[in-house]
């Protein structure tokens, strides 16, 4: 039996407040109700029937409520509306909102009985799974079973979270292996993200069993002289390579490993200078993977505010670049780190270790209940030629760059076609002459090219370098008689499987990320923070929310897709309503602008279940929870700096001056913590084990 058999009555009784004077006269039924009277609601069961219950006055007229992400316009006749069977889903869960409260539903038809019935689920159960799973893994060192916990736990929540159901806790069960894993499977972007890793994976086998890094090894050694220029060295790689974080991790992570290995340099620092040096160069660097979707955020927020401004949002993120504090810090610290010898907390024990027994990792090798690495050695007789590696890698950076190139023109040119009668653009000089059409004025040279490869689709393009890599180290292997094709074909698919557990644990984590979409745990913690604020605080608050919810959802660009649509009107609007003059209310919102990106960052650098922190550790061949556990000290005591300048700058009125004089303090005032606090690193000969 459907839905659609039986009406799910919606009783809306909407009563206006004494407190503001208004009587109980009926309004026509096509009049919009008042929006001191659309305030909070309740769900009560009448039999059959779900009710949803405003106040206890009764009023005709319609409002507006979301449910399950959707606007509808609701009539009500003395208080009653009705509601389709086609605005809410059967067995499964309903979100309903409006603009003072939220609730979260799950509603059940029985196909036998034809009755149907709802639990409501407390929206503060949204952040169970993802602190669940962080919590298990902190505390038990093992991330697949947390993480599988985590997702459990969200599908049980999800199906009504009935304790004495049994049947609903096993059906949950097998529900995050149906639902759940496969849900992450099905999405083309993640297994884009599983066949890239992969095939780099398998590269990186080749171009190491082929003596290709090891050459490059032997070359770099010439400026990797010590532990402090081979961790700049990594540093530099990392800055250079900025135009997408996953491409900088895995490409950075598996080229210097050999390098720093071999200056006793532990995992974690190299995972904390390849994860700190990826999605903080993506984020603010002008030509990334990143900036299409962050112009599409924040066009869309400042077109809720309707506001007309001169600016394109290229220009307006370029102008909220000077309050990135965290993104900028997190780069400029990592030098202040190498520059001392100097480290502390866990990564300070990390290094140590490393030194003073040359164990880069902290997995035992000795031990045979630890997992054991691949032997990525060179084979016997293999010829130590750097070209073997720099062929291949350089083929992945410059394949990415032209794959973007030609996604983000082809995605231009279908734009134009329309603004443009139809006119063919046959050439990418033609669509380059023409993209002032898209922003009605002329544009510059790094605004066109920034709306490229803003168009372009990263995923493509990353799938084709990565192709192309692992194409070519193979032909180099063989043509060059270092193996025979079986043999490279062997470590080829051996480089593959060395990708595996990682991947294993960023399914796991976007099989997570679900659960927290459908529970809606991102509305759940920004509604919590809600309330009466202080212009001059906002980027603050802000900046904590953001950064909590890019922990709890282990994803920044979900992250940013959250908040920038409420963050941008939210602080138009208290600035407005604090009478802020046009200057410092625009201040305001460039630094809420730049720090809802900033804040993703960090919290997604403290996240476990985050996918950029997961890769970081494959990339660097570092356990998972270490580096978290390293990293974390680093990344939060950066991000307490961030949130003081940002908020003594705005303080301040704001501008260029002020944040370049609060970048410096900063600078300055990190550099003395890590004088004071940091514990020397002992300098340590280069081992000569490959």
């Amino acid at each position: 039996m459907y839905l659609n058999k039986y009406l799910i009555l919606f009783c809306l009784v909407i009563g206006l407040n004494a407190a503001h004077g208004q009587d109980n006269t009926n309004l026509q039924g096509n009049q919009r109700l008042s929006s001191s009277v659309n305030k909070n609601f309740r769900i009560v069961q009448d039999k059959s029937n779900i009710n949803l219950v405003l106040t206890e006055e009764q009023h005709s007229g319609y409002t507006d409520i979301i449910i399950n992400g959707e606007d509808h316009q609701i009539t009500f006749v003395n208080g009653v509306a009705t509601l389709s069977n086609n605005q809410l889903k059967a067995n499964g869960l309903n979100f309903l909102k409006n603009s003072n409260q939220q609730i979260l539903i799950f509603v059940s038809q029985d196909e036998f009985s034809n009755s149907i019935s709802f639990r409501k689920i407390p929206l503060w159960l949204s952040i169970v799974p993802p602190l669940l799973a962080i919590i298990i893994a902190l505390i038990f060192k093992e991330v697949i079973i947390a993480l599988f916990i985590g997702i459990w736990s969200g599908a049980f929540i999800a199906g009504g979270y009935s304790l004495a159901n049994i049947a609903g806790i096993i059906a949950s069960f097998f529900r995050v292996i149906t639902e759940y894993i496969l849900g992450a499977l099905a999405d083309s972007d993640h297994l884009s993200v599983i066949l890239f890793s992969m095939l780099i994976g398998g590269m990186v086998a080749l171009i190491s069993k082929n003596g290709g890094m090891q050459g490059i090894v032997n070359a770099l050694s010439k400026y990797a002289r010590s532990p402090r220029s081979a961790q700049f060295i990594t540093w530099l790689m990392g800055i250079a390579i900025f135009f997408d974080d996953y491409a900088n991790t895995l490409i950075v992570g598996n080229t210097m490993r050999s390098v720093t290995d071999k200056f006793k340099i532990s995992r974690e620092k190299l995972a904390y200078i390849v994860d700190s040096t990826a999605a903080p160069v993506s984020a603010i660097a002008f030509i990334t993977t990143w900036i299409g979707a962050e112009l599409g955020y924040i066009d869309d927020g400042i077109a809720k505010i309707g506001l007309e401004m001169d600016l394109t949002p290229y220009a307006i993120f370029l102008s909220s670049l000077k309050y990135s504090f965290y993104p900028i810090l997190t780069i400029i610290f990592i030098l202040i780190l190498v520059y001392q010898k100097k480290d502390f907390g866990p990564m300070h024990k990390a290094e140590m270790r490393a030194r003073s027994t040359g164990r880069v990792s902290s997995i035992s090798k000795d031990n045979p209940d630890e997992p054991d690495m691949e032997d990525l050695n060179p084979i016997k007789g293999a010829k130590m030629n750097p070209w073997h590696a720099i062929i291949p890698v350089a083929s992945v950076i410059l394949v990415t760059i032209i794959g973007l190139l030609m996604t983000g023109f082809e995605s231009v040119r279908s734009e134009l076609y329309g603004l443009a009668n139809g006119k063919n653009y046959e050439s990418w000089s033609a669509i380059w002459n023409d993209m002032g059409l898209l922003s009605n004025g002329e544009t510059s040279f790094v605004e066109n090219l920034g709306t490229v490869i803003g168009a372009s689709n990263s995923y493509v393009a990353l799938l084709w370098s990565s192709f192309v890599g692992v194409v070519l180290a193979l032909i180099i292997t063989t043509v060059t008689k270092t193996m025979k094709l079986i043999d490279a074909t062997h470590w080829m698919v051996t480089g593959f499987k060395t990708m595996m557990p990682a991947l294993m644990i960023l399914t796991l984590a976007w099989a997570l990320a679900i659960t927290t979409d459908q529970l809606h745990t991102a509305d759940y913690i920004s509604a919590a923070l809600e309330g009466n604020i202080s212009p001059i605080l906002l980027p603050a608050i802000i900046f904590i929310l953001a950064a909590f919810i890019a922990f709890s959802t282990g994803s920044s660009w979900s992250t940013m897709a959250i908040l920038y649509p409420i963050a941008i009107p939210t602080a138009y609007a208290v600035c407005n309503a604090a009478g802020y003059g046009d200057a410092i209310s625009y201040e305001i919102l460039l630094a809420v602008i730049s720090t809802v990106l900033a804040a993703s960052v960090l919290g997604d650098h403290v996240s476990p279940i985050s996918d950029t922190t997961i890769l970081s550790s494959l990339a660097s061949d570092c356990n998972h929870l270490d580096h978290v556990k390293t990293q974390m000290p680093y990344a939060l005591l950066v991000g307490f700096f961030s949130i003081l300048a940002l908020t003594v700058a705005i303080f301040m009125g704001g501008g260029f001056i002020i944040c370049f004089l609060m970048f410096i303090l900063c600078i300055l005032a990190l550099f003395f913590i890590v004088k004071i606090i940091g514990k020397p690193i002992p300098e340590a000969e280069a081992s000569q084990k490959t």
